[in-house]
Parts: structure tokens; sequence; C-alpha cells
């Protein structure tokens, strides 16, 4: 009975939270060409759009008895999902163990060993050049080890597509009206699956257009060492197979990087790596495909704040070393990774 009673008090704290939740703001962003609006993503709470998916899935697994007030919850993330999920849990006082790698960017490690009593740190690359296998497959053993280990699987559960849906786009929908395109960070999938569906069903005519990295997997690309996180992936995450995508913008890490530069130098918008590929993708699909006498309204989102690429993207040396190695010869190695 008693065990019963602290699962109901859980659910009744999930949501209280979520209806706690007032949304994220819409701003124009100046433009010759378009009209351009981007969703401020990182006013959400834990300071990204990994907001949405990470409290709707506590709250579905909660709901359905998969989490309780004894279950520890285990993780692979870059950074955002991992913050968001450390922040509720610590909320709803539940046990989280992050799974993280080297490109995790150092405020945000700091935050995590804050919020967390334990964080797992893996360090060996996969065959991709990047550390995503090599974090799944702590995961497992984490969930083998650990009593009572519940594990959300960002890449494939469909309550993260489902939270963009709800929450994401339904804002979305009705703070921007009609949109002409649609432009989306790619990293797991469930943003885009959930946005393009919903808008797709309000404004067929919208083209989605997905925002990929140069070394990512996804969409078919030769994989190579990635130093941003929060975009691109070395696997093709299950959720993004089932959105609806008319387009696919690939960005290099250099390009992004001056990307992040012209938001804060035009805007005052100090963003994250996956924002500036975003707005890059915005700005060189326009230039490709110049509008008529129809300026097209164009959104994208701004996933999360720069402070945590303070000593990566933001960081004139490490951008220096960035575009070093982006000239040399496949194999050398060139950039220290925080």
């Amino acid at each position: 009975m008693l065990h019963r009673r602290a699962g109901q008090l859980l659910i009744e704290r999930t949501k209280q939270i979520r209806r706690g939740l007032t949304g994220t703001p819409l701003i124009p962003l100046a433009d010759e060409q378009c009209d351009i609006v981007t969703k401020l993503e990182f006013c959400n709470p834990a300071g990204s759009t990994k907001d949405r998916s990470a409290l709707w899935i506590l709250e579905q697994a909660i709901g359905r008895g998969e989490i309780t007030p004894d279950t520890t919850v285990v993780e692979s993330s870059s950074g955002n999902f991992a913050l968001a999920l450390a922040f509720y849990c610590r909320m709803l006082g539940i046990s989280f163990v992050p799974v993280i790698d080297p490109n995790c960017n150092e405020a945000t490690e700091a935050q995590l060993r804050l919020l967390c009593r334990r964080v797992e740190k893996v360090s060996v690359r996969d065959g991709a050049g990047s550390y995503l296998k090599t974090r799944l497959s702590r995961v497992q053993e984490l969930l083998v080890e650990l009593d009572s280990a519940y594990w959300p699987n960002q890449y494939a559960n469909p309550d993260a597509r489902d939270a963009h849906y709800r929450f994401t786009a339904g804002e979305l929908i009705a703070q921007a009206g009609p949109l002409d395109y649609l432009f989306v960070g790619v990293g797991t999938g469930g943003t885009i699956a959930g946005l393009s569906h919903r808008v797709k069903e309000t404004y067929p005519g919208c083209v989605v257009v997905a925002v990929d990295t140069e070394g990512s997997v996804i969409f078919g690309g030769p994989p190579k060492k990635r130093r941003i996180p929060g975009i691109g992936s070395s696997i093709v995450p299950p959720l993004c197979e089932q959105a609806l995508i008319d387009q696919v913008e690939i960005v290099s890490e250099v390009r992004a990087v001056e990307a992040c530069a012209d938001l804060v130098a035009k805007y005052g918008l100090y963003a994250g790596g996956s924002t500036g590929s975003a707005y890059a993708a915005v700005q060189d699909y326009v230039a490709r495909h110049r509008p008529g006498a129809h300026r097209p309204r164009v959104a994208f989102l701004a996933a999360d704040r720069g402070h945590a690429y303070a000593q990566t993207v933001y960081d004139p040396a490490w951008v220096q070393q960035l575009r070093a190695e982006a000239v040399q010869p496949a194999g050398v190695e060139a950039l220290a990774v925080n």
C-alpha cells in the first residue's frame, strides 16, 4: 500500500511540474530575403529542447509503473538530454546515472556531477570515430548491474517523438502561423519526428529540412570524428526514420561555428552548436534557392544556450584548431577535445 501511494505521489508530482511549464518564446530575426522566426527552446527550465522529451518520457514511464521511487534511470547523452533528466529526476527524487563521453562540455559535465551522485564517462571511441556505441554498451552493462533500472532510450522511445508533437510543435504552430519551411537539427530524431508530423498536418505545404553535421551517418554520409555535441549521430536512430523529411542539409562544424558567431553579432543570440548548424542551413539554403516576390516564412529552433560552449564554439583558440584540422588530410588529429 505504501509503495502504491508513493508511486501515485510521483505521478502527481510530474503532472504538477508539467502544468507549471509555460512554453518558450518565438522571436523574429531580421533578414533581407525571408521572414525568419526562431523558437527559443533554451528558455526551458533545464536549458534546452530536451526538456520536452525528458519530462514526458519520465511522466509516461511513471504512469505505466516502469519508474518507481526506487528506480535508477540510466541514459546515454552528449549533454542536453542528460541535463534535462538530471534536473527533473532531482525534482522528483529519482536516482539518475548519465553516461557521457569526452565530447561533453566541461560546464555540462560539472553540472551533471552536481546533480547526480554517479556519472559514468566512457573514453573509447567506437568504429565510427564517435563514442555513441561505447556509451550505449555501458548503459546495457549498468542495466544489468543496477537493481530496478530504467533506460529511457531517447533514440527509439516514441514518447520522445510524442513530446515534440504535443508540446513543441503545438506551441510553434500557435505562435508562428503558416510556415513555408521548418529547419530542424537531427540527433536522436525525436524532435524532427514529432515536429514534422504535426506541422505537416496543419500546413501540408511546409517543407521540412533536416539539418545534420558532417561526420554523422544518419543520412548516409561517411563517418568521421565530430566535436560539437547535440547534432548528428554514429547510428541511424529509429525515431529519425519516422520523420517526414523533404530535404536534408549537411553543415560542417566550421560553418556551424561561423553561424553561431553571426547569431551573436546580428541578433545577440548566444546559442549552442546545433542552433548554429540550423541557422547556417537556413542561410545556405536560401542563398541557393533565392525566393521571388513571395517572402517565405522560415522557422528553426534555438535548441540550447551558448554557455556550455564557451570553451569550444566561442573560444577563438579552439575554433582556430578546428579550422586547421578541417584543411588537413583525413586521419590527422589536431583538435584538443575537452
